[in-house]
C-alpha cells in the first residue's frame, strides 16, 4: 500500500468518526426534547382535561355560543396533539437509549482495536533511532 493510500484511509476514519461524534452531539439535544415531550404532554393533557370537566366549562358552552365552541374544539386539538407529542417523545427517547448503548460499545471496541494494534506494533514504545 502506498502512502496516499493511508492517509486516504486514515482520512476516511477520521471523517467517519467526526460524523459519530456529531451524531452524538445531536443526541444528546433530541433526548432533551424527548424529555420535555415526556414533561410537558401530560401537563397540557391534564390542564385541558381540568377545564373541560370544570363546573364552569359547561356554563361557557351555553353561554358563549361561538367562543365555547372555539374552547372546546381548541381543548380537544390541544389533547389529540399532546398524546400524540407524547407518544413520539417515548419512541424517541427508547429510540436514544439504543443508540447510547451502541455508542457505548462502539467507543468500547474501539479502544480495544486501538490498545491491540497499539501493542502488537508496539506503538506505545518509545522508538530508539
Amino acid at each position: 500500500m502506498s502512502g496516499m493510500e493511508d492517509s486516504a484511509r486514515l482520512s476516511i476514519v477520521e471523517v467517519i468518526e467526526g460524523f459519530i461524534n456529531k451524531i452524538n452531539q445531536i443526541q444528546r439535544t433530541l433526548v432533551g426534547i424527548s424529555i420535555s415531550a415526556l414533561i410537558l404532554a401530560p401537563m397540557a393533557i391534564g390542564l385541558s382535561i381540568y377545564l373541560i370537566t370544570h363546573p364552569h366549562f359547561f356554563f361557557i358552552m351555553e353561554e358563549y355560543d361561538e367562543f365555547g365552541l372555539f374552547l372546546a374544539i381548541s381543548l380537544g386539538v390541544i389533547i389529540a396533539v399532546s398524546v400524540t407529542w407524547l407518544a413520539l417523545g417515548i419512541r424517541q427517547y427508547i429510540m436514544l437509549k439504543s443508540w447510547n448503548t451502541n455508542y457505548s460499545n462502539y467507543i468500547q471496541k474501539k479502544e480495544q482495536v486501538d490498545n491491540r494494534i497499539s501493542s502488537e506494533f508496539k506503538l506505545d514504545e518509545d522508538q530508539e533511532p
